[in-house]
């Protein structure tokens, strides 16, 4: 029996196995995409050459107050740093000097920022030069309303974006497990949102049906028809930025196109690119599948973790054996997610979660889901194992370990002729079968 080795990002470091080859289904991972060598080049032409706008320059004129909404260090993959300066620079060009413009940091429902995490996502000289403001889903009295949806979502917006005069959004495209693909219209929704608004907006992730579970509409890669998604556009649109700045990112992290324009147009153009490199024809699922987000930050909590879960999912057989690595720093971020892993009983779970929605709930759900109907094992920090027992998953903290288990429960099932699917950046990659 050949063995081969592969190695999977963990934290800020990687751990390695050797798993038998003829066993390997597939190792399934991005598609090849060009990466961009000059990145401030690279945000220039696209904001001198939007899509379905006019260019940055002709966007805002002299005497504009700006507010740039920027996503918060739960997404520093998306390198906000590197991009952030050049449109700075540009409204400067356009007569909007820094006194006039601010950021605002779009942490939806996530916790408040350090200045040592604004240094790191906005970058040291943006930190210096402008005002950055943290946004709050609770706060109230920084909260307007501004309209109710046509699902019947109340539009809580941060006053502070709403009395700009025009509004730049910015952020990462990538798939995202219940609105279809991230960015775009989700720096306003939830980015900016109220926490009321957001939890009825993302309350639409559930089926209609009670004992259902998750909408099938509200999933990974789907827009069409997707009302989570839908309903988030229209709470966007109320707001109405004037322009928008994503970053797509390759397999690798590298950035391979900064996408510019009309909030709507350049971020769908945005979402077929990410499809080309994440989208991967699977040959089928497997028994086993062995999955990490990449390692950080991507795994600095379950939370954001989940994302994993979900695509790995999508290459598992039924019943099938998941091994996933999360180093979880953050593991107790959010509190409410992990207070929601209370529930033994899945059906008792879902009916919590439809009377008191929340999105740490909703997602605590999904996982518990997951762990309920197949074998799960968490490679993470030994002083993560009883929360992570509580979600129904068995931790591990090393992935060799997590092996000789999975190895050990396909023997108890008489399995011999397993097959294994790999997934070293499973947060980013779309396993596509049949």
């Amino acid at each position: 029996m050949a063995l081969k080795k592969y190695s999977f990002g963990y934290g800020h470091g990687t751990q390695e196995i050797e798993l038998p080859e003829e066993k390997i289904l597939q190792v399934i991972n991005g598609n090849p995409s060009t990466k961009i060598e000059d990145v401030k080049q690279a945000t220039l032409e696209a904001i001198r050459n939007p899509i379905g706008s006019e260019p940055l320059q002709k966007v805002v004129v002299k005497g504009d107050k700006v507010g740039i909404v920027v996503s918060d260090i739960t997404r520093s993959w998306i390198r906000t740093n590197e991009f952030l300066p050049v449109i700075i620079d540009e409204l400067n060009l356009a007569g909007i000097p820094d006194e006039d413009i601010f950021v605002l940091v779009a942490q939806g429902t996530h916790r408040a920022h350090t200045r040592e995490e604004d240094i790191a996502v906005c970058s040291r000289e943006v930190a210096d030069r402008v005002r950055i403001y943290q946004h709050f889903s609770k706060d109230e009295e920084g909260l307007t309303y501004i309209g109710t949806t046509k699902r019947g979502t109340p539009a809580y917006i941060n006053k502070r974006i709403l009395d700009a005069d025009k509004v730049i959004i910015t952020g990462g495209i990538t798939i995202h497990l219940m609105a279809g693909f991230g960015g775009g219209r989700k720096s306003i929704m939830p980015g900016v949102a109220g926490d009321t608004t957001i939890q009825k907006n993302h309350a639409l992730a559930l089926a209609a049906d009670v004992g259902a579970g998750a909408s099938l509409e509200c999933a990974s890669t789907k827009i069409d028809g997707n009302p989570l998604h839908e309903d988030m556009c229209e709470i966007a649109a109320m707001v109405n930025p004037c322009f928008l700045v994503n970053s797509v990112m390759n397999a690798e992290g590298d950035f391979s196109r900064i996408v510019a324009g009309h909030w709507y147009d350049a971020w769908l153009e945005g979402t077929k690119d990410v499809m080309t490199i994440q989208g991967v024809e699977a040959k089928a699922k497997a028994d086993v599948v062995i999955a990490s987000p990449g390692g950080f930050p991507k795994d600095i909590n379950m939370y954001q973790g989940s994302k994993t879960y979900d695509t790995a999912g999508m290459a598992l057989k039924p019943n099938g054996i998941m091994i996933a690595m999360l180093d979880c720093p953050d593991i107790n971020e959010p509190q409410a997610f992990i207070d929601s892993f209370r529930f033994s009983d899945m059906l008792e779970f879902e009916k919590a979660c439809r009377a008191a929605f929340t999105i740490p709930f909703f997602i605590a759900f999904t996982v518990s889901q997951l762990a309920h109907n197949n074998t799960v094992y968490l490679v993470t920090r030994k002083e993560n194992f009883d929360i992570v027992r509580r979600t129904g998953q068995i931790p591990v903290e090393s992935l060799e370990e997590a092996w000789k288990l999975a190895q050990a429960e396909l023997a108890k099932q008489g399995k011999t002729d397993y097959t294994i699917n790999i997934m070293p950046h499973a947060a980013n990659t779309v396993p596509m079968i049949g």
